[in-house]
């Protein structure tokens, strides 16, 4: 069978490094039981990585290594996301986010205004794909608690001046929580210097580890309601939730395989340099965009300038339907792609791509080759040429 080109790295990160897959395996092999549950020696040994992965995160995320319990472990980005926003904005209480988020954004902080009577405020991006920041200092009101935003978009793939927007966060006294689903092992993130209070992040993409697994890396003068309950393995008999970090905001047995896989993946990035495969990706990048402003009938949305953004690559094919395009990357070129609304319709709102159902994404990931370039630009130079002469005979016909 021919070897499959995946372009679909912003949704999953794919494949993994080799010794990511090996260490989960040995891992849960030899120490695949509960860790901080019972005090043989096993089960110390198990909990020890996970507090050592707490502290090397902590560092990597640039958070308060004073304070590693800070650092909580959660399914995935999105649930990390529904426990620090309502976690944070309460009835009465104002949040401001931006139109470049993800569902995992939006459906929490609209629930929170329908269901909790919260009040926010949706900042648009300019026309190059970028939120000013004097537009978040404009936004903010007496009542704001928290300024949420996409480090980096999944869509368009621009990276936002957090540090410009922490520093305003910073100066109203509000708590600044980014989303670094996309970033976190691909853009330098050190929350000290950038003003942020709250990272949110998710193991299974440029992290380079598994699915299942993500967190929260918490600031030291943050506080987060706790919003779930339930065990945690330590002081059995209090009846209620524990008050301390990490337990505040963790709930049951920990997705110990996806701990040892960040474990791993930290490993192949000190190995590897994020500047330095982000540097290698965005080469990919800027080969795939200047190819495809080549073909007549793509359109490309905000990657006019390639600085201070992610190897992700939003285009559509004038005449065709995104899914359309898609499918025939898939089926005739082995080439996977993502289509559609990406679960950020707000951003396909304002790009204007939201009446033909999105775009097709290209999303360059760690193990693209030059070759998988310019394969996809053939790919869609061909699609192109078939969706324009099939206009022209429709033309004709009509």
């Amino acid at each position: 069978m021919e070897k499959l080109i995946y372009f679909d790295n912003a949704a999953t990160g794919w494949p993994k490094p080799e010794n990511v897959y090996r260490f989960m395996d040995e891992f849960y092999r030899t120490h695949g039981v509960n860790p901080g549950r019972s005090g043989y020696d096993l089960a110390m040994e198990t909990g020890s990585m996970v507090d050592r992965s707490r502290k090397r995160l902590t560092k990597f995320f640039g958070g308060d290594e004073d304070a590693p319990d800070r650092l909580v472990f959660t399914s995935n980005v999105t649930d990390a996301l529904n426990l620090v926003i309502p976690g944070l904005v309460g009835h009465g209480d104002h949040v401001v986010t931006t139109n470049l988020e993800h569902n995992s954004v939006i459906r929490p902080v609209n629930h929170m205004v329908r269901d909790c009577g919260a009040e926010a405020t949706y900042v648009p991006f300019k026309a190059h794909g970028f939120i000013e920041p004097e537009a978040i200092a404009a936004a903010i009101r007496p009542n704001t608690k928290a300024v949420v935003v996409n480090h980096g978009s999944n869509v368009i793939g621009t990276v936002q001046p957090v540090a410009d927007i922490g520093k305003i966060c910073r100066e109203r006294g509000v708590t600044f929580v980014i989303d670094t689903a996309q970033t976190a092992g691909v853009v330098p993130i050190n929350m000290r210097a950038m003003n942020v209070d709250v990272v949110a992040f998710t193991g299974h993409k440029a992290l380079m580890g598994s699915v299942g697994i993500g967190g929260l890396c918490i600031r030291k003068h943050v506080e987060v309601k706790r919003v779930r309950s339930g065990g945690t393995g330590v002081r059995s008999v209090d009846p209620y939730h524990l008050e301390e970090y990490p337990w505040r905001l963790e709930y049951g047995t920990p997705n110990l395989v996806g701990i040892a896989s960040l474990w791993a993946g930290q490993d192949w990035l000190d190995e590897h340099g994020v500047e330095m495969v982000h540097a290698r990706e965005m080469k990919l990048a800027k080969k795939l965009v200047d190819g495809f402003r080549q073909v007549e009938g793509v359109t490309l949305y905000c990657c006019e300038n390639l600085a201070n953004h992610l190897p992700t690559i939003l285009m559509n094919i004038d005449t065709m339907d995104p899914g359309d395009v898609g499918v025939m990357l898939d089926v005739d070129y082995n080439i996977a792609v993502r289509t559609g609304l990406h679960c950020a319709p707000l951003v396909h709102t304002q790009l204007g791509t939201v009446k033909r159902d999105g775009g097709v994404r290209f999303s360059i990931g760690a193990f693209n080759t030059e070759e998988e370039v310019d394969a996809a630009i053939h790919a869609v130079s061909e699609i192109a040429k078939w969706a324009m002469s099939r206009s022209a005979k429709s033309r004709v016909t009509a």
